[in-house]
């Protein structure tokens, strides 16, 4: 009768105990070493320890206890191949049927901080080694990562008398998933424990990501959707309250917290809808801010996400608890804010914004493949660095440096008005930049005699700036680059429109 074995060596060992004892059950012969071989003695279980079969104690502190020829010849032997038969004939090498292993938990260390010369000794070498030779010899060899595998493996053992190829073949890509998010995390750990910066788009990414959390669906109830984090991340925000956050919530917040961070620079508010701001204002207070920026669209501001760069107070909680509000976004709250919304407001999502992102890079998923770029806010505009076209108006500065924010996160074409520290027109999402100005305009009114206007790219023909200056803009913000510029800043004196070109555009699709 022919013998079968298996290797056990796991670090988590939930549920090893009932596993072997299912095991001897059913004939097998267990082989094991070290800690997991004094665990399962313990339960009372015959066990036959690694350095009997290889000849060779554990070396060098326990770094070397299965890393040896007649345990992965046992594992990669093909049992159909007469050369691999002789080899194990030869060389006295015990076939090996099954290896049920789990690695050390290096994400722990990583996450506790601990020192590079810990990090590195909670890296598992012999582990991986066990996990990749069986998975690569999966149709001969089961090999179980988790705990929570062991009971269909033994189900089928029991009604079948073997593993099923299927099964075979999903706990070996279980496997080498596994291995690879392993070596990711272990990337990322080492290179916070090294202080490494890896260069700008290199030529690989280890893009490993696991799954954070399940969300009911997609953009729409057709598409499934999940939040997943790189190994070692955690998302940039806390929620405090609220319903779980959908697909569609977190890229709304998003644009929230690229907001807040554009606005940092002093008490500001925006309201998101569909990735794009609605509004967007500073205040003396938060709730000043708020409602200044609520003001701009209440309309489109129906079901929105709300984001606003300061702790958030009573005054603002109680303006909020009016409306139909789908996300806040800030970095802190007033105590009793959140119980207020909570009671008041029990599926509004609070988040509390931690100031940071998950990755430096930008990934967009397309029918042609993965498109990279970095991730950076980009640089505001001063002075001294741009060009006047026409009468410098630092006066106005204030009001055209926030267009020229709002524009930056809005969806593209993207055309903002301003005055007084606050949106009043916001042309966003328009396949011509002729478009948004005429939806800004219109939707700033009267309001716009005197104001400021901010472009996110530049002015093709001078149609935009005669619509602008027909509705009494003073000044605007933009990049330049035009092949007409020389037209469009002629249009722009003419008009009594003082311009200002920033160098650089600020799209976003």
């Amino acid at each position: 009768m022919t013998v079968r074995r298996a290797l056990l060596s796991v670090y988590d060992k939930t549920g090893i105990t009932e596993m072997a004892k299912e095991l001897n059950d059913l004939g097998w012969e267990i082989l094991s070493s070290s800690g997991t071989a004094d665990y399962l003695r313990k339960a009372g279980l015959l066990v036959t320890e690694v350095a009997d079969v290889t000849g060779y104690p554990h070396i060098l502190g326990g770094r070397v206890k299965t890393l040896h020829p007649k345990i992965f010849g046992g594992i990669l032997a093909r049992r159909g191949n007469t050369g691999d038969l002789k080899d194990v004939a030869d060389h006295s090498i015990p076939l090996l049927d099954m290896i049920v292993c789990n690695l050390y938990p290096f994400e722990q260390a990583a996450r506790k901080k601990l020192s590079l010369d810990e990090l590195l000794e909670n890296i598992d070498i012999g582990g991986v080694s066990l996990l990749r030779a069986a998975a690569k010899n999966f149709r001969q060899v089961i090999v179980i990562t988790e705990p929570e595998d062991y009971a269909t493996v033994v189900e089928e053992l029991r009604a079948e008398g073997d593993v099923t190829v299927p099964t075979r073949e999903h706990l070996a890509i279980k496997a080498f998933s596994g291995t690879a998010s392993y070596d990711a995390t272990i990337v990322s750990g080492l290179r916070g424990a090294t202080g490494y910066a890896p260069p700008s788009l290199p030529e690989k990414f280890p893009l490993v990501l696991q799954k954070q959390q399940n969300l009911r669906y997609g953009e729409n109830p057709h598409q499934e959707a999940s939040l997943y984090l790189p190994p070692l991340a955690d998302p940039p925000w806390e929620q405090l309250s609220g319903k779980p956050l959908s697909y569609n919530n977190l890229l709304d917040a998003d644009c929230a917290m690229r907001g807040c961070a554009l606005l940092q620079d002093s008490c500001g508010a925006l309201v998101i809808k569909h990735t794009t701001p609605c509004g967007m204002a500073y205040g003396k207070t938060p709730f000043e801010a708020y409602e200044r920026a609520f003001a701009c669209d209440p309309v489109s501001a129906f079901g929105g996400v709300v984001g606003i760069s300061r702790k958030v107070d009573m005054e603002t909680v109680l303006a909020l608890a009016d409306r139909f509000t789908d996300v806040l976004v800030a970095p802190d709250y007033d105590e009793d804010t959140v119980a207020l919304l909570s009671e008041k407001k029990p599926s509004l999502r609070v988040l509390r914004w931690k100031g940071g992102k998950v990755y430096s890079e930008q990934f967009t998923g397309t029918w042609s493949g993965v498109l990279v770029q970095t991730d950076t806010l980009p640089p505001l505009p001063v002075p001294e660095k741009g060009e006047w076209i026409g009468e410098p108006r630092p006066d106005l500065w204030d009001d055209l440096l926030l267009a020229w924010k709002v524009a930056a996160i809005s969806k593209s074409n993207a055309i903002s008005i301003v005055k007084n520290s606050e949106a009043i027109g916001i042309g966003r999402g328009c396949c011509s930049r002729l478009h948004a100005v005429d939806f800004a305009v219109r939707q700033a009114g009267q309001k716009a005699k005197g104001a400021v206007l901010g472009s996110d790219a530049f002015f093709p023909f001078t149609d935009g700036v005669e619509l602008a200056a027909d509705a009494g803009i003073a000044a605007i913000i933009q990049p330049g680059g035009s092949v007409k510029d020389k037209e469009v800043c002629a249009a722009a004196e003419r008009r009594g429109i003082s311009m200002f070109l920033t160098g650089w555009r600020t799209f976003r699709h």
